[in-house]
Protein backbone atom coordinates (compact mmCIF):
# COMPACT_ATOMS: atom_id res chain seq x y z
CA UNK A 1 0.00 0.00 0.00
CA UNK A 2 1.28 3.42 -0.72
CA UNK A 3 1.65 6.28 1.83
CA UNK A 4 -1.05 8.83 0.94
CA UNK A 5 0.81 12.10 0.06
CA UNK A 6 -0.67 14.24 3.05
CA UNK A 7 0.54 11.45 5.77
CA UNK A 8 3.21 13.27 7.18
CA UNK A 9 1.08 16.35 7.78
CA UNK A 10 -2.01 14.49 9.01
CA UNK A 11 -0.06 12.56 11.96
CA UNK A 12 1.44 16.33 12.66
CA UNK A 13 -1.80 17.51 12.57
CA UNK A 14 -3.24 15.13 14.87
CA UNK A 15 -0.49 15.42 17.33
CA UNK A 16 -1.31 19.09 17.48
CA UNK A 17 -4.78 18.10 18.34
CA UNK A 18 -3.78 15.75 21.00
CA UNK A 19 -1.51 18.63 22.64
CA UNK A 20 -4.69 20.67 22.35
CA UNK A 21 -6.52 18.37 24.25
CA UNK A 22 -3.72 17.86 27.04
CA UNK A 23 -2.88 21.57 27.19
CA UNK A 24 -6.93 21.87 27.56
CA UNK A 25 -7.26 19.54 30.56
CA UNK A 26 -4.23 21.09 31.89
CA UNK A 27 -5.19 24.34 32.17
CA UNK A 28 -8.75 23.53 33.22
CA UNK A 29 -6.84 22.31 36.39
CA UNK A 30 -5.77 25.52 37.55
CA UNK A 31 -2.17 24.67 37.26
CA UNK A 32 0.10 26.92 39.36
CA UNK A 33 2.95 26.40 37.62
CA UNK A 34 4.25 26.56 33.73
CA UNK A 35 4.52 23.92 31.55
CA UNK A 36 8.17 23.79 31.48
CA UNK A 37 7.89 23.42 35.59
CA UNK A 38 5.40 20.34 34.84
CA UNK A 39 7.91 19.05 32.40
CA UNK A 40 11.00 19.35 35.09
CA UNK A 41 8.83 17.45 37.71
CA UNK A 42 7.78 15.20 34.97
CA UNK A 43 11.33 14.44 34.58
CA UNK A 44 12.77 14.49 38.09
CA UNK A 45 9.96 11.88 38.87
CA UNK A 46 11.05 9.31 35.99
CA UNK A 47 14.72 9.93 36.77
CA UNK A 48 14.98 9.12 40.39
CA UNK A 49 18.52 10.54 41.87
CA UNK A 50 18.86 13.38 39.77
CA UNK A 51 20.58 15.62 40.17
CA UNK A 52 20.69 19.44 39.05
CA UNK A 53 23.61 18.91 36.32
CA UNK A 54 21.58 15.76 34.57
CA UNK A 55 18.62 17.71 34.54
CA UNK A 56 20.41 20.50 32.62
CA UNK A 57 20.91 17.54 30.09
CA UNK A 58 17.65 16.16 29.74
CA UNK A 59 16.10 19.53 29.12
CA UNK A 60 18.87 20.87 26.67
CA UNK A 61 19.71 23.50 29.12
CA UNK A 62 22.48 25.34 30.91
CA UNK A 63 22.65 24.00 34.41
CA UNK A 64 22.37 27.33 35.36
CA UNK A 65 18.72 28.02 33.73
CA UNK A 66 17.87 24.23 35.85
CA UNK A 67 18.42 25.33 38.65
CA UNK A 68 16.63 28.86 38.75
CA UNK A 69 14.11 26.52 37.59
CA UNK A 70 14.53 24.23 40.43
CA UNK A 71 14.64 27.35 42.74
CA UNK A 72 11.45 28.05 41.73
CA UNK A 73 9.38 25.13 42.41
CA UNK A 74 11.47 24.75 45.57
CA UNK A 75 10.34 27.54 46.65
CA UNK A 76 6.18 26.57 46.09
CA UNK A 77 6.57 23.67 47.98
CA UNK A 78 6.79 21.29 44.56
CA UNK A 79 10.60 20.16 44.61
CA UNK A 80 13.35 19.41 47.88
CA UNK A 81 17.17 19.45 47.18
CA UNK A 82 18.73 16.72 49.54
CA UNK A 83 22.27 15.62 49.78
CA UNK A 84 23.18 12.20 48.39
CA UNK A 85 23.60 9.73 51.16
CA UNK A 86 26.17 8.00 48.90
CA UNK A 87 28.21 11.48 48.57
CA UNK A 88 27.37 14.20 50.48
CA UNK A 89 28.84 16.70 48.53
CA UNK A 90 25.96 15.68 45.93
CA UNK A 91 22.64 17.09 46.03
CA UNK A 92 19.67 15.46 44.72
CA UNK A 93 16.40 16.54 43.04
CA UNK A 94 12.97 15.57 45.00
CA UNK A 95 9.98 16.16 44.27
CA UNK A 96 7.52 16.48 47.30
CA UNK A 97 4.06 14.88 48.19
CA UNK A 98 2.40 17.74 46.63
CA UNK A 99 4.68 17.93 43.44
CA UNK A 100 3.47 14.00 43.18
CA UNK A 101 -0.37 14.85 43.80
CA UNK A 102 -0.62 17.34 41.23
CA UNK A 103 1.33 15.25 38.51
CA UNK A 104 -1.17 12.32 39.24
CA UNK A 105 -3.91 14.62 39.16
CA UNK A 106 -3.15 16.05 35.72
CA UNK A 107 -2.23 12.73 34.45
CA UNK A 108 -5.62 11.39 35.46
CA UNK A 109 -7.31 14.76 33.98
CA UNK A 110 -5.57 14.21 30.76
CA UNK A 111 -6.13 10.43 30.74
CA UNK A 112 -10.03 11.44 30.82
CA UNK A 113 -10.05 14.25 28.37
CA UNK A 114 -8.25 11.62 25.55
CA UNK A 115 -10.29 8.82 26.88
CA UNK A 116 -13.52 11.86 25.97
CA UNK A 117 -12.27 12.17 22.56
CA UNK A 118 -12.15 8.37 22.17
CA UNK A 119 -15.28 7.29 23.12
CA UNK A 120 -16.56 9.76 19.95
CA UNK A 121 -14.99 7.05 17.42
CA UNK A 122 -15.79 3.64 16.48
CA UNK A 123 -14.45 0.79 17.88
CA UNK A 124 -12.72 -0.33 15.23
CA UNK A 125 -11.02 2.60 14.13
CA UNK A 126 -10.00 3.17 18.36
CA UNK A 127 -8.54 -0.43 17.43
CA UNK A 128 -6.90 0.71 14.14
CA UNK A 129 -5.29 3.74 15.82
CA UNK A 130 -3.74 1.50 18.42
CA UNK A 131 -2.24 -0.68 16.64
CA UNK A 132 -0.63 2.62 14.61
CA UNK A 133 0.91 3.90 17.61
CA UNK A 134 2.02 1.34 18.84
CA UNK A 135 3.80 0.63 15.28
CA UNK A 136 4.90 4.58 15.01
CA UNK A 137 5.85 4.30 18.47
CA UNK A 138 8.35 1.44 18.03
CA UNK A 139 9.65 2.80 14.06
CA UNK A 140 10.28 6.31 16.05
CA UNK A 141 12.49 4.35 18.67
CA UNK A 142 14.28 1.77 15.79
CA UNK A 143 15.73 4.86 13.85
CA UNK A 144 17.09 8.09 14.19
CA UNK A 145 15.37 11.24 12.83
CA UNK A 146 17.38 13.29 10.70
CA UNK A 147 18.32 16.94 11.93
CA UNK A 148 18.73 20.03 10.73
CA UNK A 149 21.19 22.51 11.32
CA UNK A 150 21.43 21.22 14.82
CA UNK A 151 22.60 23.58 17.43
CA UNK A 152 25.84 22.19 19.44
CA UNK A 153 24.72 24.70 22.15
CA UNK A 154 23.07 24.33 25.20
CA UNK A 155 19.80 26.82 25.51
CA UNK A 156 18.46 28.46 28.34
CA UNK A 157 15.17 27.40 29.83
Amino acid sequence: MERPPNLAAAVEAAAEALIGVLDSATSRHNVSVSPTQLRVLSLIVSHPGTNVNRLAELLDVVPSSASRLCDRLEAVGLLRRVADPRDRREVRLVPTAAAETLLRELQERRHRAVQAVLDRMPNRVQHELLLALLAFGQAATTTTVPQTGSDATARTA
